[in-house]
């Protein structure tokens, strides 16, 4: 089975979901929805978890994801799944984590390349004063997902 692709429409905007015949392998803001050409359960599940991650009643992501990279960004994403629902870590705390502690712009530059955005959480790393640093769906859509775990941290 090639790639299932589905757009999904999120309170941060569209989101294309992107799947194998059994993982998820890609989630991307996207400025407007294509074409959804094959339906999928991974898809579905994957939506599922989303619209309850966005409702505020899931915390953390149990569908099978699918992560293609260099072992080293493999590391730094597996880091990322470990970081608690509504924390954040520093690029240094992340570098620590995959036993690089000098690695601070290497661990950032995995984070950026992070193929399954908000499942793979590279929005809850932050710079080292706390600020928030670059997200490729933008800091506002960075600064809205750690708003929302915030408020549902504390509803919990």
């Amino acid at each position: 089975m090639n790639n299932a692709i589905r757009y999904y429409h999120s309170p941060i905007g569209w989101l294309q979901l992107v799947a194998t015949e059994h993982a998820i392998s890609g989630v991307a803001f996207v400025s407007k929805p294509g074409e959804s050409a094959v339906n999928s359960p991974v898809l579905d599940l994957c939506q599922q978890q989303l619209e309850a991650y966005f409702d505020g009643t899931l915390t953390k992501f149990s569908v099978p994801l699918r992560l293609e990279g260099t072992p080293f960004q493999r590391r730094v994403w597996e880091a990322l799944q470990t970081i608690p629902f509504g924390a954040t870590w520093s690029y240094s705390e992340l570098a620590q984590r995959v036993g690089n502690p000098k690695a601070c712009r290497a661990v950032g530059g995995a984070n950026h390349r992070n193929p399954i955005a908000i499942l793979v959480p590279c929005h809850r790393v932050v710079g080292a004063s706390g600020a928030l640093t670059g997200y490729a769906g933008g800091l506002e859509r960075k600064q809205a997902l750690l708003a929302h775990e915030q408020r549902t941290r504390y509803m919990l």
